[in-house]
């Protein structure tokens, strides 16, 4: 279905208006599928993003610094995110050796096994995008990855207010 549809829009400013709108909306659907994927695990998506980075260290641990700069949300607490993961019993948290401050956090059998059992169904979530071929799907990520990469240019020729 299109945007205009959808939100029940008939025009826009121009495509580039057009195309945050459209980001952002797909942004939500996106975000809603995976969340409701999530809650039947009782985690959240941030939780099972940390839950991926330490895996990705196993057997060893990372520190709230390292999984704070991988994590894909930027904005989300990680320290927080960590400490409801403990209480689930996912992973353990202790402190540095050397260094009171430092926090060393590993992933537990639980945690592993969760990220176990939930591969299928994560892997299910790729069929959202499966309306695209594999050409448009490399397309689309050389895209996204070159909006973030972009610095913000402002023409005052392409954007009339």
């Amino acid at each position: 279905m299109s945007l205009e549809k959808e939100i029940h829009q008939k025009e826009f400013r121009n495509d580039y208006h057009k195309a945050i709108i459209n980001i952002m909306h797909t942004y939500t659907y996106m975000v809603t599928k995976i969340n409701d994927l999530f809650k039947n695990y009782e985690i959240t998506r941030q939780q099972y993003n940390v839950l991926r980075i330490l895996r990705g260290q196993y057997p060893g641990h990372a520190s709230i610094f390292l999984i704070r700069d991988r994590m894909v949300d930027k904005m989300s607490d990680a320290s927080r995110i960590v400490e409801r993961l403990r209480l689930k019993e996912f992973v353990i948290r202790e402190y540095g050796s050397k260094d009171k401050r430092s926090v060393e956090v590993t992933i537990t059998q639980k945690g592993l096994q969760l990220l176990d059992i939930m591969e299928i169904e994560v892997h299910k979530l790729e069929g959202l995008l499966m309306s695209l071929s594999e050409d448009e799907i490399q397309v689309l990520n050389n895209l996204l990855d070159k909006l973030r990469a972009e610095k913000v240019h402002v023409a005052k020729e392409k954007f009339v207010v």
